[in-house]
């Protein structure tokens, strides 16, 4: 992609009312923009982020067994009332009447998945059924003050899980769990596994993943050793005491929650009348389990744990970009020579993801500024004082630069 031509440049400051880091850094580098407070929209850089982290949880999701549907958004009374949540989720829920009929935009969709099972699954012999989505969610949230990690409106992955036993659904939940810190492992973020309080989803104690942040609006007390978590919300243990699991000392820290998962239990599908007949022919209720990642959520938290005083440094497998290339051959700065493109096609040729910065009026201090901005984790340099053949290279995370062949360069990138 060639600079020139991207839509969503950086801008030189931030808007006053953004207080978040993420949200900060984001506008300013042009990967969102804010439609109103808690609604942004993302724009191709930020697109391509949440793209990329997308198919690292397809990748774990699919490992599991799961399969990718789609659903609506839209959702009709009557489903959510079968649960009783139509009134019980009435705070955090948009509802709205139409045409003498009541709606609510999707906040979760566990009551539509269930729907769906009993309408496609009959026997035993049909289970467990793993079905996941990436689609946006909708939140009265009155506290959407931390950017994109707490919005109205935001994507997230959904996975839901339907089993003949609780001993089935309790495999899966755990299996979900240790994919879950594979995800988060794989984008360089350490996750707690933290003892929760359901909410509106469940009376139940959950599991959230929490990621150790300031910018967090949670707080959780954990173990050293990382083997033992709660949110305070629910805390049996308070800072200082000796873990209840090992033999290191519970901290308390704030942290930004980026995925839970739920066990259910027989509760919804005995509701909402969700059977399945057994071997011996007799009706059972479905064991049914939730599990969800916020993406959107997600790449707020990356910004928040990577940046520095100049801008966003994003990890290799989240970056829009693998490398930013900025021409600084002033000879070549007008006219479209084939030269002047030669390097950027040739990354292209390498199977590179390469952001080209060919702006021919912006000096290169500002064509650094930046790239140290958007953070794409390679910057690479053609100037005159680089030999023919060979470029500059300098990763977002290290100081020093170094000049190398060209082809060296593709396969440091690779």
């Amino acid at each position: 992609m060639k600079y020139s031509e991207l839509f969503g440049k950086t801008a030189r400051e931030a808007p006053s009312d953004e207080i978040a880091v993420n949200a900060r850094l984001l506008l300013k580098a042009g990967f969102i923009d804010k439609l109103i407070s808690g609604s942004y929209t993302l724009l191709p850089l930020g697109l391509r982020v949440v793209k990329k982290i997308e198919q690292v949880i397809r990748e774990e999701m699919n490992t599991t067994g799961a399969q990718e549907i789609l659903m609506p958004l839209l959702h009709p009374k009557e489903i959510w009332n079968e649960t009783g949540r139509w009134e019980k989720a009435r705070d955090v829920m948009y509802q709205f009447e139409k045409n003498k009929k009541e709606f609510a935009l999707s906040f979760t969709h566990e009551e539509i998945v269930l729907d769906i099972i009993r309408k496609h699954a009959f026997t035993y012999r049909e289970f467990p059924i793993k079905i996941y989505q990436f689609s946006t969610k909708f939140r009265d949230e009155l506290r959407a003050k931390s950017g994109i990690l707490r919005g109205r409106e935001f994507l997230m992955k959904d996975l839901y899980s339907a089993h003949t036993s609780q001993e089935d659904l309790d495999k899966y939940y755990w299996e979900v769990k240790d994919a879950y810190l594979k995800i988060f492992q794989r984008f360089g973020l350490k996750a707690y596994v933290a003892e929760a309080a359901g909410g509106v989803f469940t009376e139940s104690h959950t599991h959230e993943f929490q990621i150790l942040s300031e910018g967090g609006e949670d707080t959780i007390f954990y173990c050293e050793n990382g083997d033992f978590a709660q949110n305070r919300e629910i805390a049996k243990v308070t800072a200082g005491i000796k873990c209840p699991k090992c033999s290191g000392t519970i901290k308390e820290g704030k942290s930004i929650e980026v995925g839970n998962i739920f066990r259910f239990g027989t509760v919804y599908s005995e509701k909402m009348k969700v059977q399945f007949t057994d071997a011996s022919g007799k009706k059972q209720l479905v064991y049914f389990g939730s599990y969800g990642i916020g993406l959107t959520r997600l790449v707020g938290t990356l910004v928040e744990l990577f940046h520095d005083d100049r801008g966003i440094v994003w990890p290799k497998v989240a970056a829009p970009y693998q490398a930013h290339l900025i021409d600084l051959r002033s000879n070549l700065q007008k006219g479209d020579s084939a030269e002047r493109f030669a390097l950027y096609e040739k990354l292209q040729k390498a199977g590179i993801e390469v952001l080209y910065d060919d702006r021919a009026d912006i000096s290169a201090g500002e064509k650094f500024a930046d790239a140290d901005l958007i953070g794409i984790p390679i910057r690479l340099v053609v100037s005159a004082r680089v030999d023919r053949g060979k470029v500059e290279v300098k990763k977002r995370n290290e100081q020093e630069s170094k000049i190398m062949a060209v082809e060296e360069a593709i396969n440091l990138i690779n």
